[in-house]
């Protein structure tokens, strides 16, 4: 019973008397439910037609209940006392919501994990950066030179504990001088530190990606300021693993990226490179004999109508498959790329944002089947009654049928008693579950009904 009540809490169709209701038993510490009432109070947190009465007790049941409300924007300054709840105030704190005195107070806090936290706040006073860049704990340095943008980095570049110039390198806020200063420490293996700096010399990069790890020169093949020399050198790299991550640099050379995915998968990603490409580049790629750049072409969801269309009809059933969930193609290309490929392009299809309620219907029909596209129907918003009741007969999209709002009522509620759990607190959040049968659920739980 209690996951169908943290179902029912998250149901956005719930009457008020009956949220009110949850709101009493969420705040009812009752016998040997603590951790419910908590799980409880975090469902109803995320409803947004709580009135403020209900949200500042929901802030007073659970400590990470109230940090919840607090970064989902429903807690203000107002509402929160920093002397008792720090943790809270820090959320608003990040949040941009707190008030700078508070920050100056937390900066103080006897418990370094209040100020560890506050340390990665943004746009904190100076002073403030100033005491935590002094602060006794270098965890708590550490962290504010990771985060900070303001000019106090330069000096951590300084500081003696090498864990804090380290995290003051892997800040793309450190001026460029004080990362070049840091390159040259001999106490510090850089590695990864740098791996988001686009900003460096090219006889930096070029040692970066001499590393022996390969795993630190396949996040350096993917740096948009790594430039064309050294890109050809990390094409050469005898590791798979490096020559597969430059593929995904933004500005690797069409002809050598060519070589690249077909020497290597490249997995089902847009790569950066083709989202970047004019139309004059896609429409080569997208006439090239060999199906696997089409296929790049076709991962890109903002083609122009005629390489769209054209892909649409490739010979090849992966160029196909991967250009089906485009929108704009008409219902007639989807059930043509159905008839001609079959299973292949199946779960694709059904994950078209234009695909209709009757064709979603075909799919679920479709026989040999194919779980992930009940998957696909049973989350789109196109799903029919019909279409989610075939999903309900595969175990891995069941949960999603139960979910979906065109579900009949009453197969939701009947799914209430759903052996798998999660099923059953699905269904008890379907905006189509009747009120009668929201009211059961309550009054059962309250002692005062019966299932049904």
């Amino acid at each position: 019973m209690n996951h169908l009540l943290c179902g029912l809490a998250v149901n956005p169709a719930l009457p008020p008397e009956l949220v009110d209701r949850l709101m009493a038993r969420a705040m009812k510490e009752a016998g040997d439910e603590p951790e419910f009432a908590d799980d409880l109070a975090y469902s109803l947190a995320d409803r947004t037609d709580l009135r403020r009465e209900q949200v500042l007790a929901l802030a007073g049941k659970a400590h990470h209940t109230a940090m919840f409300l607090a970064y989902s924007g429903k807690l203000d300054a107002a509402d929160v006392d920093p002397a008792a709840e720090p943790y809270v105030a820090v959320a608003l704190l990040d949040e941009g919501r707190g008030r700078p005195e508070w920050a100056r107070l937390l900066a103080a806090h006897p418990d370094s994990g209040v100020r560890w936290k506050l340390a990665s706040c943004p746009g904190l006073p100076t002073d403030v950066t100033d005491r935590l860049a002094a602060d006794p704990d270098s965890e708590v340095v550490a962290e504010l030179a990771l985060w900070t943008r303001s000019r106090v980095t330069a000096r951590l570049a300084l500081h003696p504990d090498p864990r804090v110039r380290l995290a003051v390198a892997a800040n793309p806020a450190t001026p460029r001088e004080s990362v070049l200063a840091l390159a040259e420490d001999p106490e510090l293996s850089l590695n990864w530190a740098l791996s988001e700096r686009t900003d460096l010399p090219q006889s930096l990069y070029a040692r970066l990606t001499a590393d022996p790890l390969p795993g630190v020169r396949a996040t350096y093949a993917r740096n948009p300021g790594v430039g064309p020399e050294l890109i050809r050198v990390l094409a050469a790299d005898p590791e798979e693993e490096v020559r597969r991550a430059l593929a995904a640099h933004p500005q690797v050379p069409l002809d050598l990226l060519a070589e690249l995915v077909v020497e290597h998968r490249t997995g089902s990603d847009l790569l950066p490179r083709i989202a970047a490409a004019t139309p004059a580049e896609l429409a080569e790629l997208a006439a090239s004999p060999l199906a696997v750049i089409r296929m790049l072409v076709a991962r890109r969801h903002d083609l122009p109508s005629q390489v769209r269309d054209a892909l649409a009809g490739d010979p090849d059933a992966a160029v196909v498959q991967a250009v089906a969930p485009h929108p704009g193609l008409s219902e007639a290309a989807l059930r043509a790329m159905v008839e001609r490929y079959g299973v292949q392009v199946l779960a694709r299809v059904a994950a078209n944002p234009d695909a209709t309620g009757a064709l979603l219907e075909d799919l679920t029909r479709h026989r040999p089947g194919v779980r992930r596209a009940l998957k696909e129907v049973a989350r789109h918003p196109n799903a029919t009654g019909p279409a989610l009741l075939a999903c309900l007969a595969d175990r891995t999209a069941r949960r999603l049928a139960a979910a979906h709002p065109a579900l009949p009522p009453e197969a939701v509620t009947e799914l209430l008693g759903d052996e798998d759990r999660s099923v059953a607190e699905a269904a008890a959040g379907n905006p189509s579950l009747p009120r009668a049968a929201m009211a059961r659920l309550l009054g059962t739980a309250d002692g005062r009904g019966r299932p049904g």
